[in-house]
């Protein structure tokens, strides 16, 4: 019986098979013990900052380590990583026990305690290296040599340089190193929506998700593709990964798509585009929601409805993009025996949405994000066992737990060396500086800034979660538009999208990847089929920097003229890339639909009401409205949809 649940916990791992059962049932323990500090802590609120963050860290690195040492192809590597997993294990208890100590000597820092910041700092380093690569590493290996040898800096960048028993003071001992904010976040946020999301697609939530999308789309030419869109970002909102959302629901909707007439790289872009819709659609976005609304400090509820309208954009333009797709191509409708119906759907399977409509009213009704993700998971295990099909076991509410623990890794470690660059920076006063280097290669004009911080967002986000990016770029790269006089929402949710970008963008393009493994098409086709559908995450963060009421900054009306606008000029772009609409349209008429796309949301900067403004959206809604007439309405279809 163990060996099958260390077999379910750990499975394809070269360890022996009492050794894999040890290390799973510590696993489990350890992530089940996280799962209840989260819990306990965002309902009752009993802990302190800097013990909840460092016991979290603890408990997470201990198992991160332990599943890194289960993977390790022979027994020395194995026994290294259940060592440091132990060391892991120490600072959380540690500073739990001596924290009236440290707060009576004002955080200064003793011997044992340096030890234990060193051990700790190499913690963070290894969890770095295995699940986020070198990059975060080397950052972290230059802010901490930086803040011990900037003395050797000449100039504006060089300081007095810090001892490691200040550093062991800042980073470990205080709330502003390790400990810090991102931590914080981790601690009460993302760990705990992460499990709400793993328990509900325990339940079969994203099947459910899968058949309501399909009932409703089904029927419709090239109904697959709509089903995917929507599917999958209803999926991957709740999930907080691209990836994980194209491997859940891709391996349904993908081949669906081929068998009525996508071409497999279409295909494959369509899943791996609508996964990274759901990162940036309210109202968890990945998670990454939670931790803008710490680092700007504006509320998390104004953060979801600004960026509503954003990503409704976004799935706006993937659902034309795949309507048209489908009628250029005379792709075939699904069989209708396969389309279920959304009575039936609703009424065997419906009752498991009622968490997540739960989480909304919560929110709405003003509890925090936290209690209300405790109150929904407590719904979730009390709503699962009316029906067999969504029955939680305890073997499965385990294996949630140690699922959950896996998936954030990435983050926990990101957010751990966020928190050494946050410290550092703070300490050496770099992040003035930083900005203020944007600043000068950018010069006086926002455009070039703004161009600068895109393609620093990008390189920087290239192969890190949603949350893990925007994190690392809100602490290197927002504060220069900040400074710039950008509203702090604009800015930073201008670096969340090119952060994100990198999932479907070569050389890295992990989601697009992963899509194009279940499809058999090449990667790079794949990921550039995947841009051209998702084209809207590409211009819409200048879309909103250069009209904020997009954000829903601004006037009532200004900001309905700008909605409108958006997703008429978004509607424009969409069908210039397809090339048909009723029909295969001629290049003038694409370059007048580009036109017209680019007059809805011209000039930019302006106010939505001025005359300039009213009168580019004016000329580019009679385009758009003549195009329409010749090819749709007035049945103009000379030419024949394009043979597949």
């Amino acid at each position: 019986m163990l060996d099958s649940f260390a077999s379910k916990l750990l499975p394809k791992t070269p360890q022996f098979a009492l050794e894999r059962t040890i290390v799973a049932i510590l696993v489990a323990i350890v992530s089940v013990a996280a799962a209840a500090l989260v819990i306990h802590s965002a309902y009752f609120s009993s802990l302190t900052a800097l013990l909840l963050r460092s016991m979290f860290f603890s408990l997470l690195a201990g198992a991160g380590l332990l599943l890194l040492g289960s993977k390790g192809k022979t027994l020395l590597v194995r026994l290294i990583f259940y060592m440091l997993a132990i060391v892991a294990l120490i600072p959380g208890p540690y500073l739990y026990q001596n924290y009236i100590s440290i707060i009576r000597m004002g955080a200064i820092a003793r011997e044992m305690d340096v030890y234990l910041f060193v051990a700790t700092v190499i913690v963070a380093l290894v969890l770095a290296r295995f699940y986020l690569g070198w990059t975060m590493v080397a950052l972290a290996f230059i802010a901490l040599g930086y803040a011990i040898f900037g003395y050797l800096l000449p100039g504006e960048y060089g300081h007095a340089g810090y001892s490691l028993d200040r550093l062991t003071s800042n980073l470990f001992l205080r709330t502003e190193g390790l400990f810090s904010m991102p931590m914080g976040v981790a601690a009460e946020y993302i760990l705990l929506f992460s499990l709400l999301g793993g328990l509900l697609l325990k339940s079969g939530l994203g099947k459910i998700f899968v058949d309501i999308a399909h009932a409703l789309t089904g029927g419709v030419q090239g109904g697959p593709g709509l089903t995917a869109v929507v599917s999958s970002t209803m999926f991957s909102s709740i999930n907080g990964s691209a990836v994980a959302g194209v491997v859940t629901t891709g391996t349904f909707t993908i081949p669906l798509m081929k068998r009525t007439g996508y071409r497999p790289k279409v295909a494959a872009a369509i899943e791996a585009a609508a996964s990274s819709a759901g990162q940036i659609m309210p109202p968890v976005m990945g998670a990454a929601a939670f931790l803008m609304a710490e680092m700007t400090q504006i509320p998390y509820s104004t953060i979801a409805a600004a960026a509503a309208i954003p990503a409704l954009l976004y799935v706006f333009a993937l659902l034309v993009a795949v309507r048209l797709e489908a009628g250029k191509f005379n792709l075939e409708r699904s069989n209708p025996e396969d389309i279920p119906s959304i009575w039936t759907v609703l009424l065997k399977q419906g009752y498991m949405l009622l968490p997540l409509i739960a989480l909304v009213g919560f929110l709405i009704y003003g509890f925090t994000p936290a209690k209300a993700a405790v109150l929904c998971i407590a719904a979730t295990l009390l709503l699962a066992p009316w029906r067999k099909e969504t029955r939680i076991s305890l073997d499965d509410l385990i294996h949630v737990c140690v699922v959950t623990v896996r998936n954030v890794m990435p983050i926990i470690a990101a957010v751990a060396i966020a928190g050494i660059l946050i410290g550092v920076l703070t300490l050496t006063g770099l992040a003035l500086q930083i900005s203020s280097m944007i600043l000068s290669w950018g010069g006086d004009s926002l455009f070039a800034v703004l161009i600068l911080t895109m393609i620093a967002s990008f390189i920087l986000g290239m192969g890190m979660p949603t949350s893990a990016a925007y994190l690392l770029l809100a602490i290197l790269v927002a504060p220069a538009l900040v400074k710039f006089g950008l509203p702090i929402l604009a800015g930073h949710m201008f670096i969340f999208y090119y952060g994100l970008l990198s999932a479907i963008t070569p050389p890295v393009a992990i989601a697009a990847y992963a899509a194009a493994s279940i499809a058999g098409s090449k990667p790079n086709e794949t990921a550039i089929e995947a841009i051209r559908l998702g084209f809207v995450s590409v211009v819409a963060p200048f879309m909103f920097v250069y009209a904020p009421e997009l954000l829903l900054i601004g006037s009532p009306i200004d900001i309905i003229i700008a909605v409108i606008a958006a997703f008429a000029s978004v509607f424009a772009l969409g069908t210039a890339f397809a090339g048909w609409i009723g029909r295969m349209l001629v290049p003038l008429e694409r370059l007048i639909l580009i036109v017209a796309g680019i007059a809805l949301i011209a000039p930019f900067g302006a106010a939505q009401t001025d005359l300039a403004s009213l009168g580019a959206k004016l000329i580019g809604a009679a385009l758009l409205s003549f195009i329409l007439w010749k090819t749709v309405f007035n049945n103009d279809t000379r030419l024949s949809p394009v043979s597949s």
